[in-house]
């Protein structure tokens, strides 16, 4: 098995001693983060600049917290949220029109206007104190500004380095379907901040590669690893050069234009930097990698289990050494449920296969 094998340091000894085995680690614990639920952490990372769909999009998640803690006046600030948003929707509905290309924009504008009677939903569901209601709602109209933000990108962001040009890329996102012994998930696979991992991914995915292939570690509040296939090999061996594909170290900072490949923070000297695609929420998909070597990367993948009252603070070890390429956004009950008696069965692209690029 493939997988990351961190670099310790004194204060993470005793947690690296807890998981020791002969096989490498892939990293401890993570540190907490103030974003910790999967498709906000999509929605923050596409590279939009349309800042009425922000500003709806930040009320909204800004009421997540509220609702488990509702009480007293916490109504009236998710009420604020939805009238709020409901306002921004109707008052800017040309400007945000004006910024999706023309080709998309027939969509946008039928999903901006199910929006807008979503958000007035929304302000009557609070109106009601209907908890319930009010998430469901809340969801679906975080769906619809997230589908919004994605069609107001009308190219990919930036150029991948030439030495790289021989690897298959996912230039945008992709949707797939997870099928295990256990049940299904889906998982959102960001090519927009991880084109090369994605695009690996999606790639074998495409192949069968990951068909019937077992979990070959499976660690409680950890990580749950499959992709290495039976026989020597450790990853995907492409049958044209009969050599191992590798896939570099991919990942990418706020504010940067593109990822850094193959160097870790600490080799870039910025050690509190969160990345654009953390290991912050339940079910990140991260790519392994050996302890020897950062761009060894091939099949082999995990599910991270984040729990955040099993989080140490300060001892993240996995951003900045391991990419992340995705996050599963449906099943995440299915994820509590596997172990190493489980395997994938299927994995199929049900959205966004025209972003896969064989290469270059």
């Amino acid at each position: 098995m493939r997988a990351f094998n961190p670099i310790l340091k004194p204060l993470t000894l005793i947690i690296a001693m807890l998981f020791a085995c002969e096989q490498p680690l892939l990293a401890a614990l993570p540190a907490g983060n103030a974003v910790t639920d999967g498709p906000s952490i999509l929605r923050n990372a596409l590279p939009t600049r349309q800042k009425d769909l922000r500003k709806m999009q930040h009320n909204l998640e800004a009421t997540i917290r509220e609702v488990s803690t509702l009480r007293g006046n916490r109504w009236d600030a998710l009420s604020e949220a939805a009238s709020s948003s409901e306002f921004v929707a109707t008052s800017r509905n040309i400007q945000i029109l004006q910024s999706i290309p023309e080709a998309k924009k027939k969509k946008g504008e039928k999903i901006l206007n199910d929006l807008t009677k979503n958000l007035k939903n929304l302000n009557q569901q609070a109106s009601a104190h209907d908890t319930d209601g009010y998430i469901s709602m809340r969801e679906k109209s975080l769906d619809q500004i997230g589908e919004l933000e994605e069609l107001t990108i009308d190219s990919f962001p930036y150029t991948i380095p030439q030495e790289f040009e021989d690897l298959p890329r996912l230039l945008g996102r992709a949707t797939v379907e997870i099928t295990t012994t256990k049940g299904e998930m889906t998982a959102v696979i960001d090519g927009f901040n991880a084109p090369l991992t994605g695009g690996a991914f999606i790639d074998l995915v495409q192949k069968d590669f990951y068909k019937n292939l077992p979990f070959t570690r499976a660690e409680d509040f950890y990580v749950l690893q499959t992709g290495d296939p039976e026989g020597p090999a450790l990853g995907y061996v492409d049958p044209n050069t009969q050599q191992e594909r590798h896939v570099p170290l991919e990942i990418r900072v706020p504010n940067e234009q593109r990822p850094f490949y193959n160097e870790t923070f600490e080799d870039i000297g910025i050690y509190k930097a969160t990345p654009v695609l953390p290991f912050a929420a339940l079910g990140t998909l991260g790519w392994a990698h050996s302890a020897n070597a950062l761009d060894d990367g091939s099949s082999q993948f995990f599910f991270f289990l984040y729990e955040p009252e099993l989080t140490p603070a300060g001892l993240n070890l996995v951003d900045g050494r391991n990419a992340a390429f995705g996050y599963v956004v449906k099943g995440l009950k299915i994820l509590k449920k596997l172990d190493v008696q489980d395997k994938i069965l299927s994995i199929n692209v049900v959205q966004g296969a025209e972003n896969f690029k064989a290469k270059a």
